[in-house]
């Protein structure tokens, strides 16, 4: 089934008809979608990769209330610390991004109610989209990689590149004559394993641990300490604690035999 369907199945019954409707017209459109916005009172908008269009169909505040809870599994409350974060992460590791009224209190977000946007973001795991820079990623000389920072605009597939090289190093790369390394991977968003009930929905390889909903400063520190991994991954470095547990995972590389470190920055 196409990755679409596994997100229009959380809207109300009218906008999976419209949505249905307009995707069953042309392939590509199903093919090429990489998000869908819905706005309290607005138009549904559905956005390409340079590109974007509106829909007629006029969206009500019910009707987020509805998509908010079902993307919830009817219980906000149990998802209120990934709502205060702005975002939730589903099953196949898409992304609903979240805005409305926020809550503050003592300097940090409480809650948003109100809420009047989400922003579907379509995650799609793309088989030997990393080849192009195997090369520049792979050691071997050593048996190994590079460390390694990923680094692009918003929405040009990092975490897609991220995802397949994860697997690959994993697995090995016989025409390399590179072995699988044992990866430890921190997956703070759920973006790239994508578990449900803890097993990953994507393929990250054979030999890939996967720890989530965890800080990258806490992941890390807990897969160094308990699955000496040969490789750390995780994604969207952006604070000084990201680069704070880089730097404790280098620095444990020659206490705990690591080979390297890797990460994408945002």
């Amino acid at each position: 089934m196409n990755e679409i369907y596994d997100v229009i199945k959380y809207f109300p019954i009218n906008i999976q008809n419209t949505l249905k409707e307009i995707l069953s017209s042309n392939s590509k459109l199903e093919k090429d979608i990489h998000e869908i916005r819905i706005r309290s009172e607005r138009p549904i908008f559905l956005g390409f990769a340079n590109s974007n269009f509106g829909i007629d169909y006029i969206v009500s505040q019910t009707e987020i209330l509805q998509i908010l809870e079902r993307v919830c599994e009817n219980s906000i409350y149990a998802y209120k610390n990934q709502i205060c974060n702005g975002f939730i992460t589903i099953k196949g590791g898409h992304r609903i991004g979240i805005v409305g009224t926020v809550v503050i209190e003592n300097g940090r977000v409480i809650n948003i109610k109100y809420v009047t946007s989400l922003n579907f973001r379509i995650a799609r795991q793309v088989i030997d989209s990393s080849n192009n820079i195997l090369k520049e990623v792979i050691n071997t000389d050593r048996n190994t990689i590079y460390n390694t920072l990923i680094v692009s605009p918003p929405g040009k597939g990092k975490t897609t590149i991220l995802r397949d090289l994860i697997r690959k190093i994993s697995n090995g790369i016989k025409e390399m004559n590179f072995n699988g390394k044992t990866c430890g991977l921190v997956d703070e968003r759920g973006e790239i394993a994508a578990t449900y009930k803890g097993i990953p929905q994507n393929d990250v390889g054979m030999r890939t641990d996967v720890v989530d909903n965890i800080s990258k400063n806490d992941g890390i520190k807990m897969l160094i300490r308990s699955m000496a991994p040969e490789i750390v991954a995780c994604d969207e470095i952006g604070t000084i604690e990201d680069v704070e547990a880089i730097e404790y995972a280098l620095c444990s590389r020659s206490k705990r035999n690591l080979y390297n470190a890797w990460f994408k920055f945002r």
